[in-house]
């Protein structure tokens, strides 16, 4: 029942519970990671907070470059359309056909102090995770998988009705396996966003907001697929426009 929750709830296939242990997460910190504007192909870890104004303007003009539309429908959408999550074989994005599925791939890419099954150098079994979201840092153990989930930040859904439903199988993959795509977030928050667009959810820490949704400009743009003109409103206003 619990997997079926995350699946209607937009987090396709992450992995279950597989123990009783708990998971903790520390007070709030103040954000690590890497600027969206310095990490154009998704390759570097985090997601850092957007301060200057300098940078909030260059985010700006950015956002102002995506197209909108109204939203489709969600006729045909399944996950399966984007591929199996998570693959290791969607060719044209980084880190594809390393050996590692993408899953794993993003736990490497974001987590500190990361630790691997005995016997492999994939499967993440624990790692510190400053997660940008809620601001928090998540000791996470993989007895608890769903406590840290990947989100696409621009949702599977969402791109459907955006337009994916008319691209070819190759591409929905990239979109579903693409690093830029993709960052692991606190499950319950990541859950309450569904196939939200900005102008429905947003991070609940504030400071990560304009973050985000660069972000999304950036996906949005890299395989020009529009957003809605409420969200492309909404992602100004996060960077002061």
């Amino acid at each position: 029942m619990l997997g079926m929750a995350l699946l209607l709830a937009g987090c396709e296939n992450v992995d279950l519970p597989e123990a009783d242990s708990e998971p903790s997460s520390s007070n709030e910190h103040s954000g690590s990671g890497t600027s969206p504007l310095d990490n154009p192909d998704g390759t570097k870890p985090g997601l850092a907070p957007l301060t200057s104004d300098a940078d909030r303007a260059k985010a700006r003009t950015l956002i102002e470059k995506v197209a909108t539309k109204g939203r489709g429908p969600k006729t045909g959408y399944e996950r399966d359309e984007f591929g199996y999550a998570w693959m290791d074989s969607a060719d044209g994005v980084p880190l594809a056909r390393n050996g590692c599925d993408t899953r794993n791939d993003l736990l490497q890419r974001d987590g500190e102090d990361v630790r691997f099954r005995s016997g492999s150098d994939c499967v993440v079994i624990s790692m510190t995770l400053h997660e940008p979201y809620t601001a928090t840092t998540i000791e996470w153990r993989k007895q608890k998988a769903t406590e840290v989930q990947i989100d696409h930040m621009v949702p599977l859904s969402y791109s459907w009705q955006m337009g994916a439903a008319r691209w070819s199988e190759d591409k929905r993959e990239q979109l579903a396996n693409d690093p830029l795509n993709l960052i692991p977030a606190e499950g319950r928050s990541n859950s309450s966003k569904g196939d939200s667009g900005p102008a429905s959810w947003l991070p609940p820490s504030k400071q990560i907001r304009c973050a985000y949704v660069v972000r999304f400009a950036q996906v949005s743009l890299k395989y020009e697929m529009p957003v809605t003109a409420p969200d492309k409103e909404m992602m100004l206003r996060q960077c002061g426009g």
